[in-house]
Order: structure tokens, then C-alpha cells, then sequence
């Protein structure tokens, strides 16, 4: 054999090696498929408005509180707890802050609506650590609860928002030329990367995910992490409720009911274990804006709601697939 088809075959398997190592990555299956995706509706969707500016940023203002929901979620996953309390806290935080505007200033509002927030988290953890019971079946129960809350506060009637302040600061408004919807969703992000790969506080989340003994026997609290991490995933939620309350100039009873399974997709997609251990802020973003994305997509082909439940439904089974397909060749 020459030298010259020895390097050859060197070059050859140096790409290989390089394919293998990076190109299969489960850290860049959210970009393969948002690409994918992009170039789908590039072909369908050619003769419309969909690669428009104003699309995206459309999309982007639509699926703000899902991306704040997903951050959220993200750490609660990454302590191998799942909420599915999420979509209740929006509305119950949403009605609270609106009704609490009409008596009182913004801080005040705003403070109740989170207060929602820390208070179901700090049940949700309290409850799980406490019994040691699964989170999926407590968030469920408390699910219920919030969600009968929510019904009875204001009597299945929607509160108006009038303060333009508010509305412009969590929804409606613009800062520089910049939607406040779009930086609220890059500082969520921003915040929520940081502590996840930046801080002490998200190896411990991640240690704590992976393995809850190997973590105790480090010094780490475990159950203190378990539940910081519900109680961010909840107050994530709340104010997702408050973002919709200004995007929508008001509140009612049915906000965030039908986000979960696209909170959860989105995640999933995005490279965050649905079973702890492993989690990616960017890609809980980027899985959120894909989501939008392809509801975007679907509505400008004619595609149903029920249709796309049914998308929404099957990137969440393909995600899971995945995840589990990882831990047994882990």
C-alpha cells in the first residue's frame, strides 16, 4: 500500500472519528431538527409570509411564556422530577395579579402573582420529599387543586387589564425597539444559564439528578436542591401567567391549560432528560421557539388545532424515544 493511500485512509478516518464524536451529539439534535424544519416550510411555505421578520418575531412574543415555562422546567428535570402543575399556576398567578391590579399598584400585583408561584412549589416539594412519592403523581393532585382554585377565584370570569404600565412591561410594550416580550425571554434564559452552568447550584442540580446517593455522600443537600428546584419551575410558571395577562390584556381561567405537553416537548427536545441528570437551558429555548415554530407552520398550512396536537404529541414521543434509547446504551 502507497503513502499516498495510507493517508488517505487516515484523512477518511479522521472524519469519521469527528462525525462519531460530534455530528451524532444529543446536544445537537435540537439544531438538526430546527433546521430541518426551517427548510420543510422553506419549501412549503414559499408563496406566504413565514421567513418574514414579523412572523418571527411574532412567534417568538407567542411562545415568550412557554420559553419561561421551559427554563423553569428544565431544572426541575434535572433533579429527575417532573411538574405537572405548570399550566395551573399560570392561570391561578395570571388571575391573581389582574385581580390585584384593579386594588393596588404593580409591585404589589406582581409580588401576589409570584407569590403563587413560591408557595405551589414549596408545597409540590414539600410533599414529595415529605411522603416519597413520585412528583408525577403529587403535581398532578396539586394540578387539580390549582386548577379548581383558579375556576372558583373569580368565578370562571376573565379579569380585564387596563394599566398600561403593566401591560407594557409584560406584554404589549416595546424598549428601544426591542419587544419586552422577547427580552424577557433572553433574560429568563440568561438567568437560567448561568445558574445551570455557571454556579455552584446547577452542578449540585445535575449531581443530585444523576445520582441522589453519590450526591448525599458529597455534602450535597439533596432534598434542599429538590425542592429549590420545584420552586423555581413554579414561580417560572407564574410568570409565564403574568406575561400572558399583558399580552392578552387580561386574565382568565383557561391560560396555560393546554401548554404542558408543548412545555414538556420542548424540553425534551431540547437535550434535557425527562429522568434527571442531564439538562440545556439554550436548548429549552430553542425547543420552545421550534414548537412555535411548527404551530406557525401547520396554522399558515391550513393545518388544524386537533393536527397540531397531534405534532406536538409526536415530537414529544420521538424526544422521549431518544432519552431512553441514551440511558440503556449509557
Amino acid at each position: 500500500m502507497s503513502a499516498s493511500d495510507l493517508t488517505l485512509i487516515e484523512r477518511k478516518s479522521r472524519v469519521m472519528e469527528f462525525v462519531s464524536k460530534y455530528a451524532f451529539k444529543r446536544e445537537l439534535f435540537i439544531y438538526y431538527i430546527f433546521l430541518a424544519v426551517l427548510l420543510l416550510f422553506a419549501v412549503v411555505l414559499h408563496d406566504t409570509a413565514f421567513f418574514s421578520l414579523t412572523n418571527f418575531m411574532n412567534i417568538i412574543r407567542q411562545t415568550a411564556p412557554i420559553t419561561v415555562m421551559a427554563v423553569g422546567l428544565t431544572f426541575a428535570l434535572a433533579v429527575g422530577h417532573i411538574d405537572l402543575s405548570i399550566g395551573a399556576v399560570v392561570a391561578l398567578s395570571a388571575l391573581v395579579g389582574a385581580v390585584l391590579l384593579q386594588y393596588t399598584g404593580i409591585g404589589l400585583a406582581v409580588l401576589g402573582a409570584l407569590s403563587v408561584g413560591l408557595v405551589v412549589g414549596l408545597v409540590n416539594g414539600y410533599l414529595i420529599e415529605r411522603l416519597q412519592v413520585s412528583s408525577l403523581l403529587i403535581t398532578l393532585g396539586t394540578m387539580g387543586v390549582i386548577t379548581g382554585l383558579a375556576r372558583q377565584f373569580t368565578n370562571l370570569e376573565s379579569v380585564p387589564i387596563i394599566n398600561g404600565d403593566f401591560t407594557g412591561f409584560f406584554g404589549a410594550g416595546e424598549f428601544f425597539g426591542i419587544p419586552s416580550l422577547l427580552i424577557w425571554t433572553l433574560v429568563i434564559a440568561g438567568f437560567g444559564y448561568v445558574a445551570l452552568t455557571k454556579l455552584a447550584f446547577g452542578r449540585h442540580l445535575l449531581a443530585v439528578g444523576g445520582s441522589p446517593k453519590a450526591a448525599l455522600a458529597m455534602g450535597i443537600k439533596v432534598t434542599r436542591i429538590r425542592v429549590y428546584a420545584l420552586v423555581i419551575s413554579s414561580m417560572a410558571a407564574a410568570l409565564a401567567g403574568l406575561l400572558y395577562a399583558g399580552r392578552l390584556h387580561g386574565a382568565r381561567y383557561t391560560l396555560g391549560e393546554a401548554d404542558l405537553l408543548t412545555v414538556i416537548a420542548a424540553v425534551a427536545i431540547g437535550g434535557t432528560s425527562l429522568f434527571g441528570g442531564r439538562a440545556c437551558i439554550i436548548g429549552a429555548v430553542l425547543g420552545s421557539w421550534l414548537m412555535g415554530l411548527i404551530n406557525n407552520g401547520l396554522i399558515l398550512s391550513g393545518f388544524s388545532t386537533n393536527e397540531q396536537m397531534i405534532a406536538r404529541g409526536l415530537i414529544l414521543i420521538v424526544a422521549v424515544a431518544i432519552g431512553v434509547k441514551e440511558i440503556k446504551n449509557g
